[in-house]
């Protein structure tokens, strides 16, 4: 019992890292709830978590709820997976309506992200970051002069990708098989180098004085940057670069932050962890944009399909798709819940 007790203890964030879990679906569920208020949408039901109700209340046309299984939640909306002749009903609504009312949610998400990043860079101590190169770690300065790297070298490309925020040049590096090709500028000029063999641990960046400017452009780049990050990783999971054991879900994700949090507080810094929290936040708005069933992007690919076709496709197979495709997402999600599971209480 004391082990029990002590191990709980010992994840208290656990408490923090799920409250965060919990407002980051609660806030993408609100994007799409707000919007579809704001359209006369008639809303029977505004749920945070899946699975068996615990509790609710009605209010007006809509159900509030807290389920069981905190996986996610949804906005149940008249006539969303089913014909209704109520006038309030989605499926009446105009279709750019109802492309705003399923974007909205992953768009707050990001916006939530936005923000975080924003507090994030206002609370960091030290300079703001650069994409120049300061120099080169001791050992690496030969490596460096060999392949036609100086320092105040500013990296505008790295494989062909733009360098948006510094900590891309690290991740871009990190994404190579140990040579890439760089776009950089010396002195006004642009220069192409091939082949460049340079580890991420290798660079150092060139840090400028932090200011109110550089905290409101820094916001955006690195905002950016989080975004094409998680494209980026979906692209790399789909091509094998990345295996399902490296996938993590809800139960994996409040474990990350919790360690992240526990980790805050004894060093008093907080900024590692709100990016954190802003790359999930992200994420997961990106993520509910793929044209997968049952998530947003599979009903935004229905609605541009309408818009292409000029008449909605009938909605009864538009609902047989989303439900296959939620069964799929559910045991998917089961089965990386068990991963997350089993790899918790082996760390």
């Amino acid at each position: 019992m004391a082990e029990f007790l002590s191990f709980i203890a010992s994840k208290w964030t656990i408490l923090v890292a799920i409250l965060f879990f919990g407002v980051v679906v609660m806030v993408h569920e609100l994007g799409h709830f707000t919007f579809a208020k704001l359209f006369k949408v008639k809303v029977n039901e505004f749920s945070m978590g899946m699975g068996p109700k615990l509790f609710g209340k009605k209010k007006g046309d809509t159900q509030y709820s807290v389920r069981l299984l905190p996986i996610g939640g949804f906005v149940s909306m008249e006539g969303e997976d089913e014909d209704s002749e109520d006038e309030r009903a989605f499926n009446k609504k105009p279709c750019w309506q109802r492309i705003v009312i399923v974007v909205a949610g992953a768009l707050v998400n990001i916006f939530l992200g936005l923000i975080l990043v924003a507090v994030t860079l206002t609370i960091s101590d030290g300079y703001a970051g650069t994409n120049y190169i300061h120099s080169f770690r001791v050992e690496s300065q030969q490596v460096a002069e060999y392949n036609g790297l100086k320092s105040k070298d500013k990296v505008l490309k790295i494989d062909g990708r733009n360098v948006l925020y510094y900590t891309d040049v690290a991740y871009l590096l990190s994404r190579t098989d140990g040579k890439t090709d760089m776009t950089i500028e010396r002195d006004g000029e642009k220069i192409e180098l091939t082949d460049v063999e340079l580890a991420p641990s290798q660079v150092v960046i060139l840090g400028i004085d932090k200011t109110v400017g550089t905290v409101f452009k820094d916001t955006f780049k690195q905002s950016a940057s989080i975004c094409r990050m998680v494209w980026l990783s979906l692209f790399d999971l789909i091509t094998g670069k990345y295996s399902v054991k490296d996938v993590s879900g809800p139960i994996g994700v409040v474990d990350f932050v919790s360690d992240a949090a526990q980790e805050s507080v004894k060093t008093a810094d907080y900024t590692g962890l709100l990016t954190m929290m802003a790359l999930i936040t992200i994420n997961i708005g990106i993520f509910n944009l793929l044209p997968v069933p049952a998530l947003d992007g599979g009903r935004l690919l229905f609605l541009f399909i309408e818009l292409i076709r000029r008449k909605p496709i009938n909605q009864k197979y538009e609902a047989w798709v989303h439900g296959i495709g939620m069964v799929l997402l559910l045991l998917f999600m089961l089965l990386i819940s068990f991963k997350d599971i089993y790899t918790l209480f082996i760390k």
